[in-house]
């Protein structure tokens, strides 16, 4: 059953199928506003592969196939049986054994949800695995509830299989009136005839919730009593509630990404999403605005598509049609006023030496001095830096801006 799944790409060719790249003619420069206007939305339509999106890819195929490689066994059908007793009798147990949970956690907006949908749309190219007795959703995403209902998860997980399939899980349980429990044996035993891979995203919604280690640990039970994959996505926040207990940590070893360093891949995805220019007059890029756009999105990559789109759209209203720096600062303050805390531009900013660029964190004497100390010092603490200060009888603003980004302002 396993071998209906589509080969397994790698190297060029597997960069060449993530890869998507709109259609473009410079001759759109010259077309009316509202046509440029819209035009302009394909700027979000681009998406380059980056390590993470191979990394991602490569996770989520073995997934599949350790799931799909369950499917159809002894082990499968004595589960299915189980299951039917939860349903009735709310008792079960795990006898086809989970394949594996894991997570993938990163910064907000690096484009996590995005390389998954590339990915899953490589591996599936979005068709069913037709096999004799059912069809199979080789991946299928749901999103956590925000209160972390366990019930509402497990409403639509039945909703989400039923609109792939010809089939009426949910709509049979809400006649039922299914309880928690019942809705569990139903949703594994749905899982099992019909998904290979399950992606709870926005899973970070379980950290504030009093209910979230009750939806962790229905998700293992699920695990267990359906033999496939589950893939947990969130942001960093979910790192510190996964770390609390063994049993949680277990469930979350994955996959953990950052914003995007100042690197050849920012460099070369600014050139690309630069290459989309809809004002009159094109504006080749410079080094100074690249590292403007470094700066000012902390590395965030949807952040950097989005001020492009927001200048170009005020360069054409306005009537500028040309994209510049000094436009790009109006937009910034204009638009993004509010995400400034967020992006930490003092520690975002790319480093102005070949130097630094090479150093390593473990030869730090070659580095400059204020350099060092934020290298070795990422952690501070500000007591003790107030009290370093005033030791040395210096300025404790002064010592603090060598460390982080201090802004003075008029009250």
């Amino acid at each position: 059953m396993y071998r209906e799944l589509k080969k397994m790409y790698t190297g060029e060719e597997l960069t060449k199928r993530l890869i998507s790249l709109p259609e473009y003619d410079s001759s759109i420069q010259s077309e009316d506003m509202a046509t440029r206007l819209m035009e302009l939305s394909k700027l979000y339509q681009i998406y380059i592969p980056s390590e993470m999106s191979i990394e991602i890819y490569n996770k989520l195929y073995m997934a599949i196939l350790r799931s799909l490689k369950k499917k159809g066994t002894k082990e499968a059908v004595l589960q299915s049986y189980e299951n039917a007793m939860m349903v009735k009798n709310n008792i079960s147990r795990g006898i086809i054994g989970g394949s594996d949970s894991f997570t993938i956690i990163g910064t907000s907006g690096i484009g996590k949800s995005s390389a998954i949908m590339r990915a899953m749309e490589v591996i599936t190219d979005g068709k069913l695995i037709h096999t004799k007795d059912y069809d199979i959703i080789p991946a299928m995403i749901v999103q956590c509830p925000h209160d972390c209902s366990v019930k509402a998860l497990l409403l639509e997980v039945l909703r989400k299989i039923d609109g792939y399939v010809d089939s009426s899980y949910y709509i049979q349980a809400i006649r039922a009136r299914a309880t928690t429990d019942m809705l569990i044996g139903t949703v594994s035993q749905a899982l099992l005839n019909h998904v290979g891979l399950l992606v709870v995203d926005e899973i970070q919604n379980v950290v504030d919730s009093r209910y979230g280690k009750a939806l962790v640990s229905m998700l293992t039970q699920l695990i267990n009593n359906s033999g496939i994959s589950i893939c947990m996505v969130g942001t960093p926040i979910c790192e510190i509630f996964f770390e609390k207990e063994i049993q949680l940590a277990r469930r979350a070893l994955g996959l953990r990404y950052r914003s995007c360093e100042y690197n050849d891949y920012f460099r070369s995805f600014v050139q690309l999403i630069f290459s989309y220019q809809y004002t009159n007059n094109k504006t080749e890029l410079s080094e100074s605005i690249c590292r403007w756009l470094y700066e000012h999105s902390g590395g965030i990559l949807s952040l950097v598509v989005s001020i492009m789109y927001d200048v170009q759209e005020l360069a054409i209203l306005s009537g500028e049609e040309i994209i510049s720096l000094p436009l790009l600062e109006k937009v910034y303050k204009e638009r993004y006023q509010m995400m400034s805390s967020y992006v930490h531009l003092s520690d975002k900013r790319p480093s102005q030496t070949s130097e630094t660029k090479s150093a390593k964190k473990s030869d730090v004497s070659t580095m400059p001095e204020v350099l060092v100390k934020k290298e070795i010092t990422q952690d501070f603490k500000l007591d003790e830096l107030l009290m370093s200060a005033k030791k040395m009888k210096a300025d404790a603003v002064t010592v603090i801006k060598d460390y982080v980004n201090v802004v003075e302002v008029e009250v």
